[in-house]
């Protein structure tokens, strides 16, 4: 997914909402371009698709190897396309150490996750009322991270007069203004000007939370500029909780799809569960990733879905539980998100049985 994408996708999220802005200036778009890849931190696979809809040829595959520049913008385990036997010792290793069903991780939890997180019966739903709980819980995450805690503290021991301290916690959103310079900042990036470009977010970041979310993925990857895995943490965790302050004002006044900041939250959401996942600016945490997943997942980012229904299935993060990776991989399906080879879900046994 390319930069200008992970925009379309908070203004996908935003209509779902129903929370409208008005849009920056327009700008001639050129048409849409798709590209299915398998990425991870060093590698990139391009999957070419059947020339036919109905999934069932096999795509032909060619590798390309880049350094630091990624067509892809948001990084993940990419749940939705099925690694074949190339993976299948990483999944075993990956079942010896700390992320199987048995794990010290799973059975302990996570000083990330809040122990008194409101609980959601009946899990997985797409009414108003199971939305506004997920994304309640959404803004409990963000404004409990230990990161933003860490940062409180700072600025009240400080008391503004630190002058290397890290930026502040904010109640900004993106605006119209802010998203013509991010825009500008994308087509730099684009050009491969990655120095320029991530500048740009960064001097965007004082005040817009779209802006905090690049500058931290550019900070995570090292586009343009030294890798600080632990300061992108820091700006993902902002964005995070600057929109979650402007949700959860929105909840409480009843609007149970959200407020202008819902895109910003969910994308930041789905980032920081990358950075858990990962081991990005953090030590990895499996439980937290599972539960931020969750959270991103039932407040419409079908990335998460993909996600959190493959720690379910392997049970990373947690017990395994088939049923409900079942459920996340038909709602991401639903979405337009197909998974090849998960012919598996639609089996009887997996399907809700009526009240």
């Amino acid at each position: 997914m390319t930069l200008r994408d992970l925009l379309k996708k908070r203004e996908k999220i935003r209509e779902g909402s129903g929370e409208k802005q008005d849009p920056p200036p327009s700008q001639e778009s050129p048409p849409p371009q798709f590209t299915f890849m398998r990425t991870d931190t060093n590698t990139q696979e391009l999957i070419t698709p059947p020339t036919f809809a109905d999934d069932q040829q096999n795509a032909q595959r060619k590798t390309s190897h880049e350094k630091k520049r990624f067509s892809r913008f948001r990084t993940s385990s990419n749940a939705s396309a099925k690694s074949t036997t190339s993976n299948t010792s990483e999944k075993r290793l990956s079942s010896r150490l700390h992320l199987g069903s048995h794990s010290r991780t799973s059975s302990a939890g996570s000083i990330n996750v809040p122990s008194d997180l409101p609980a959601i019966s009946d899990g997985i739903g797409e009414s108003e009322d199971k939305e506004a709980q997920w994304e309640n819980r959404a803004t409990i995450l963000a404004k409990e991270n230990p990161v933003v805690k860490q940062s409180r503290s700072r600025e009240n021991s400080a008391g503004g007069g630190n002058l290397n301290a890290r930026p502040a916690l904010g109640r900004h959103i993106s605006d119209a203004k802010g998203d013509e310079n991010i825009q500008e900042a994308i087509k730099l990036h684009e050009a491969g000007d990655l120095e320029a470009s991530t500048a740009m977010f960064g001097r965007l970041a004082e005040s817009n939370a779209m802006a905090q979310i690049m500058y931290g993925l550019a900070l995570r990857h090292g586009w343009g500029i030294p890798p600080d895995p632990p300061l992108a943490i820091h700006y993902l965790s902002l964005a995070a909780s600057s929109a979650a302050s402007i949700e959860s004002a929105a909840l409480s006044s009843g609007m149970k799809k959200g407020g202008a900041a819902k895109g910003e939250l969910v994308l930041a959401i789905y980032e920081l569960a990358n950075s858990y996942r990962h081991g990005w600016g953090v030590e990895k945490d499996m439980v937290a990733a599972r539960s931020y997943y969750e959270c991103a997942a039932n407040m419409g980012d079908t990335d998460a879905m993909n996600e959190v229904a493959r720690c379910y299935e392997e049970g990373e993060g947690g017990k395994k539980d088939r049923y409900k990776a079942a459920q996340y991989y038909r709602l991401a399906e639903s979405k337009g998100s197909k998974t090849l080879g998960n012919s598996w879900i639609w089996k009887d046994k997996y399907t809700p049985k009526d009240p």
